[in-house]
């Protein structure tokens, strides 16, 4: 749900075979989805070889070792495997590079220029500091059915015994243990937070993220979910945590998570939802771009036009076996005809990759107000009113109505008028605000989650 590009580079080397030298340091302005994303790359010389590291402001991220450059005459090739990202870029001047950001399957503009002053790293406030009050403690654990191994920290609240203990679960894309974003660091806040409150906490690498092992690509939600079962069965294992209360927190797509496991597993004591989707794909999706759309003042003919399209396609997916083969064709020559040979090839095949991949086409399918009605233990939803991702009111209701069908009294909703979907204190609620936020996390959001854990968790 974030649906956020990631900007993670590792070692970068530069072969020049041309007399030009790209030593300095280089912007380029990536826009995607109403966002500006700064990269700054600073290119050092040495002898006939280049060494690189980014800056990338927005992610609060600084000196990052940049791997694999290759500079033929004016053409500059950059690849970075473990990502599936190119840049392909021509040096039309000593200031001025003319290329393509292209990133699994998207391709997007991206020009460089030479420039003078320093990447802005944006202040995070609630980032935490040391010295910490409480026991950290790095961890890996097994999930056995997938043959792979997961690593995390976990927090635990030092000189007191029998206290609950969470999981945190975090939203679409590739996070990190701490689910890191425009240089928030969220679930760090939140770890910090409810350590602090008497509350352990666990929140580890998504399969094939950083030190966890896994294909991230090919995984579903389902996969996730096995995931967060095995880290459950690991915090059963350990001596120092009651396993009688061990619950969920998920984050957007992690609110599909965390009752998918927690209908199956007797171990689970409870569940919080952050932002958590409970519509089926196909209905949240398209909710979500007319919100979009309408808080971007997109003329509402466009917006309308896309519904139609776009539903369209959603419902060729709903209708297809994840296995066909077919389904991606089909899909570049259904927005083929359905915008009369207008859109450019490269977004015909980016748009069709992105819709067929295995995540995508599970999320279209899932309806999460099926699982809800199965989960019958203490449940906390709470959304921002601006969250144009999933938004707060049709979610909210259809959270409680298949609560209430499912015969679950033991649940408590809420809305934060001005929160967004990283409950961060906002404006518009758009993408493109997350980054020049200081706040990392509602810190009203936190203490409601601290008290509604700890009073779920007290002995009567």
């Amino acid at each position: 749900m974030k649906n956020i590009l990631t900007i993670l580079f590792l070692f970068i080397f530069l072969n020049s075979n041309t007399a030009q030298d790209l030593s300095g340091k280089w912007l380029g302005i990536l826009k995607i989805q109403g966002m500006e994303l700064d990269l700054y790359f600073n290119i050092s010389k040495k002898e006939n070889n280049y060494t690189a590291t980014l800056d990338v402001p927005k992610q609060g991220a600084n000196g990052i070792p940049v791997t694999a450059i290759e500079l033929v005459d004016s053409t500059l090739n950059i690849s970075v495997g473990a990502l599936g990202m190119t840049y392909m870029g021509i040096i039309k001047n000593d200031s001025i590079i003319k290329g393509e950001f292209k990133q699994r399957g998207t391709l997007l503009p991206l020009d460089l220029k030479r420039v003078t002053e320093e990447a802005t790293i944006l202040v995070r406030p609630q980032t935490p500091k040391t010295p910490f009050p409480y026991k950290e403690e790095k961890i890996t654990f097994r999930n056995t059915k997938d043959q792979i191994t997961l690593a995390g920290t976990l927090s635990l609240p030092e000189n007191t015994t029998d206290f609950p203990t969470v999981i945190l679960i975090s939203g679409s894309g590739p996070q990190n243990r701490n689910s890191e974003i425009f240089g928030h660091q969220p679930f760090w806040v939140i770890a910090d937070y409810l350590t602090r409150q008497g509350i352990g906490v666990l929140r580890f690498d998504d399969r094939g993220t950083e030190e966890s092992q896994g294909d991230f690509s090919t995984a579903t939600s389902l996969d996730f979910a096995e995931d967060v079962r095995a880290a459950v069965d690991y915090l059963k294992t350990r001596k120092d945590i009651s396993a009688d209360k061990i619950g969920l927190i998920g984050h957007s797509e992690g609110g599909t998570i965390a009752p998918l496991v927690a209908s199956q597993s007797n171990a689970v004591g409870f569940i919080v939802l952050l932002a958590g989707p409970g519509m089926r794909g196909k209905e949240l999706l398209l909710l979500q771009k007319a919100t979009i759309e309408k808080a971007s003042e997109i003329p509402a003919p466009i917006t309308e036009r896309g519904q139609v399209v776009f539903g369209g396609a959603y419902d060729m997916i709903l209708n297809s076996d994840p296995k066909d083969p077919t389904v991606r064709d089909s899909l570049i020559a259904y927005f083929r005809s359905s915008y009369n040979n207008l859109m450019p090839e490269d977004q015909l095949h980016s748009l069709a990759n992105q819709l067929s991949s295995p995540w995508m086409m599970n999320f279209i399918k899932h309806d999460p107000t099926l699982v809800l009605q199965k989960v019958q233990v203490p449940v906390l939803a709470l959304n921002g009113g601006k969250d144009l991702q999933v938004p707060a009111k049709e979610n909210l209701e259809a959270i409680e109505a298949a609560l209430t069908k499912g015969g679950n009294t033991r649940f408590s909703t809420k809305q934060f008028p001005n929160l967004n979907h990283l409950f961060q204190s906002c404006e518009t609620g758009l993408v493109s605000e997350y980054g020049l936020l200081e706040e990392t996390f509602s810190e009203e959001v936190l203490e409601e989650v601290s008290i509604w854990i700890k009073k779920n968790n007290t002995k009567d």
